[in-house]
């Protein structure tokens, strides 16, 4: 089988390209913007009568797009997560035997979903930020294009390779500084949250599944699990043997009755024990102790406030691509730990 493969500099791109190049089933063809692409091309200048001319040439029976931006201004998320999707649907559409399509897309598209419940891809997409909102209006071209075509909504993407501007791969970075440095602290954004995270390599094996198939339609790529972001940061930290402290900044305050202690009295700001740093709550918690407060019920934290919740229904993926996760969170993040020390 012939495969043109978009976007194969990127972290889910290069496992990607790892997986697909050792499978003897498939011929594939690289197309990108760098000097080690076979095809150098542009799929935010470029226009679809080019991109066209270069399907023909190669003649793929799959496209798969993993290219796109996760940061950046609006004008680059649109260019590249909007406009390149629509350059690749209308060339492939104008192309002598028009390609089946796989767009990587993301659980950004949902934006805020019930807590405690899994969603599904039935779920209205309501995303917020200039993200979301461009992730799925690349949906919405690849489902609306008439295509054969299916959009993987992947959820929170780890493991080795994971960018430095990603959670982990920021926290990553602060303990191998820490650690250098000698200091006691790394800060990190709150961690109350609840995410499903799923190993790169996992993704990978579902978009090779995705490209054999003849599933259509959008379909979640999680683990199924919601876990909280600041239990996976303990088995970072827990991998990286850091023994300092972890400083949350923005974490929501527990009022006194939630707080359960003699003593623990906000003052007047509601800071608890009058700690403030500027406009900013900073909570510290050590490696290996678990957090005070348990799983909230219904996505509500200890103080009743709204915990942010990702958990994806992956009952389509099992059924229409046999695809399931193998690489647990510890050994993912293990590995993004690895990583991270070998480059000192």
């Amino acid at each position: 089988m012939r495969v043109l493969l978009l976007g194969a500099d990127g972290f889910i791109g290069r496992r990607v390209t790892d997986r697909l190049l050792v499978d003897q089933e498939l011929q594939v063809t690289v197309l990108g913007r760098r000097d080690s692409a076979d095809i150098r091309f542009d799929l935010t200048t470029g226009s679809p009568g080019a991109l066209a001319r270069f399907l023909d040439a190669v003649a793929p029976q799959v496209v798969i797009n993993c290219a796109g931006a996760t940061y950046g201004s609006s004008r680059t998320l649109i260019r590249a997560n909007t406009l390149a999707v629509a350059t690749v649907c209308e060339a492939i559409r104008r192309s002598r035997e028009p390609a089946r399509l796989v767009h990587v897309g993301s659980a950004a598209e949902y934006g805020p979903v019930p807590g405690g419940v899994p969603v599904s891809e039935g779920a209205e997409p309501r995303p917020v930020g200039p993200y979301g909102v461009s992730k799925l209006a690349g949906t919405e071209l690849v489902l609306a294009s008439g295509l054969d075509a299916t959009v993987l909504r992947v959820f929170d993407v780890v493991g080795p390779g994971a960018p430095t501007a990603s959670l982990f791969g920021r926290l990553a970075e602060g303990l191998r500084r820490a650690l250098e440095r000698e200091e006691s602290q790394v800060r990190m954004p709150d961690l109350s949250g609840y995410r499903d995270f799923v190993d790169v390599r996992d993704v990978a094996r579902a978009i090779q599944a995705a490209a054999v198939s003849a599933a259509t339609g959008v379909i979640n790529i999680g683990s199924g699990h919601a876990v909280r972001a600041r239990e996976a940061a303990q088995l970072l930290v827990r991998a990286s043997g850091f023994e300092g402290s972890i400083v949350e900044e923005n974490r929501p305050v527990l009022l006194p009755a939630q707080a359960g202690g003699p003593g623990e009295h906000p003052d007047r700001h509601g800071s608890q024990h009058g700690e403030r740093h500027g406009e900013r709550h900073v909570t510290p918690y050590h490696p290996g102790h678990r957090a005070a407060e348990s799983r909230p019920a219904e996505g509500r934290g200890p103080a009743g406030e709204p915990v942010p919740w990702r958990q994806a229904d992956v009952r389509t993926a099992r059924d229409r691509l046999g695809w399931r996760t193998q690489v647990p969170l510890e050994e993912s993040l293990g590995d993004v730990w690895l990583e991270t020390a070998c480059r000192v």
